[in-house]
């Protein structure tokens, strides 16, 4: 599961779907040109202490796109490909997946170049640590909001935690956990958050099936990711009846026409760190795995999965955007073209920011809510932007992924409207 194109180019197809949405909706060109460019970028440099005595000089980033609707918010991630214009790319995406939720939030994203699995764990916190202290002022819980993303997780928001709050003044310290969410719940986080985004991503599709009259029970999925998003998103498909066949990770892919046993799955995964080797399956090439006959395919792992090279293979009838960009450009107009409904990313992977805002509200305001309340309240949230992003398509004849784009670019406009742009 290797991306298959330059970091740039995914940040021209992020600048792209926020030209065509600025041409649906004649924008403002004003408001067009702040909305192409991030307001910050961030680069630090730190050093880190190996376990043999070495010290590593590394390289890590904060793009601030955009904070017209709120603070910065946006995961942090740490993997070996991870550089300035990716961080661009998934913070432009984020200022817009923020807009069409009604969150009061723009959008950031940040990460340091490393593979994490080649670090331990003692690296790893002294790593998380340095970089917090490297971002200094840059982050804060009215500022900037970090969050877990790929090759992070709760626990690494708790150290960055842990540093913030030892910077700040004693009076601060314990209104200043919300700097970031996604942390542990003993930590200040929110029940729900680690099943968010999967659960998001089947509320998605439960709303794509509603609209189109049809059920989900005993309709096949194949996932391509099995980390927190792709399992947590096979456990809640699992709860609607549907039969997951396929599993894809980073140690290859997995088989069985009759069905994955999920909790077994997930359950062997956490402790082999990959799903090859399951019993009672079949293994598939990364081709093969795409090119199987389900109804649907859920990329829920890097950017540019699918692509001109293999769209034409595809068969499933509905894709599930459950990473950050998994479809380029081209082949989301190729699906299209044939049929398949495509859930766009911003919408189908929103989860997760959207319990952070959770999460950032209950520290504020010094609550716990339930997890069934935080469940009722992700659906509600998932399903009113569907049905807006729904009555938009049907509107304007358009692709999912613009609809999504265009009714996160009226908000955008109609914030820098009533506010004005300074001086």
């Amino acid at each position: 599961m290797t991306r298959t194109r330059s970091s740039s180019r995914l940040y021209q197809e992020a600048t792209a779907n926020v030209k065509a949405a600025a041409k649906a909706i004649d924008m403002e060109q004003k408001v067009r040109r702040v909305l192409m460019k991030p307001m910050n970028e961030l680069i630090v440099n730190f050093p880190v202490q190996r376990e043999n005595g070495e010290h590593q000089v590394l390289q890590g980033y904060r793009i601030q796109h955009n904070n017209v609707l709120g603070p910065y918010k946006g995961g942090m991630r740490f993997h070996q490909d991870m550089d300035l214009n990716e961080a661009r790319a998934l913070a432009t995406w984020m200022t817009f997946k923020c807009a069409l939720l009604n969150l009061p939030f723009g959008g950031a994203k940040g990460g340091v170049t490393i593979n994490p699995r080649e670090f331990s764990r003692a690296e790893l916190e002294r790593v998380v640590r340095r970089f917090t202290h490297a971002l200094g002022e840059n982050i804060g819980p009215e500022f900037d909001i970090p969050a877990p993303d790929m090759g992070t997780d709760a626990q690494t928001m708790g150290w960055m935690m842990d540093t913030y709050l030892n910077s700040r003044g004693p009076g601060e310290r314990q209104n200043a956990r919300r700097v970031v969410t996604g942390k542990p719940v003993e930590l200040g986080g929110s029940l729900g958050r680690e099943a968010a985004t999967g659960r998001g991503v089947a509320y998605a599709l439960r709303h794509l099936y509603g609209q189109l009259d049809r059920s989900l029970s005993g309709q096949s999925v194949a996932i391509q990711g099995f980390g927190n998003v792709g399992s947590h998103a096979a456990a809640a498909f699992r709860e609607l009846n549907m039969k997951v066949v396929a599993v894809a990770d980073v140690t290859g892919a997995i088989y069985d026409p009759a069905g994955l046993d999920v909790d077994a799955l997930i359950r062997y995964a956490t402790q082999n760190h990959g799903v090859v080797g399951f019993a009672n399956c079949d293994r598939l090439s990364t081709a093969e795995f795409f090119a199987l006959d389900v109804d649907v395919l859920v990329p829920a792992a890097l950017e540019s999965q699918i692509t001109t090279d293999n769209v034409n293979s595809v068969r499933a009838r509905t894709v599930v955007e459950a990473a950050n960009g998994p479809v380029t450009a081209r082949a989301s107009a190729t699906l299209e073209e044939a049929g398949v409904h495509l859930i766009p990313d911003i919408l189908a992977n929103a989860g997760g920011v959207v319990v952070s805002y959770y999460e950032w509200v209950q520290n504020k305001t010094s609550n716990r809510w339930t997890e069934q309340d935080i469940d009722r309240r992700l659906r509600d949230a998932i399903w009113d932007a569907s049905d807006r992003v729904w009555a938009v398509r049907n509107q304007r004849g358009c692709s999912w992924r613009l609809a999504a784009y265009i009714e996160a670019a009226i908000l955008l406009q109609k914030v820098y409207q009533l506010r004005g742009i300074f001086p």
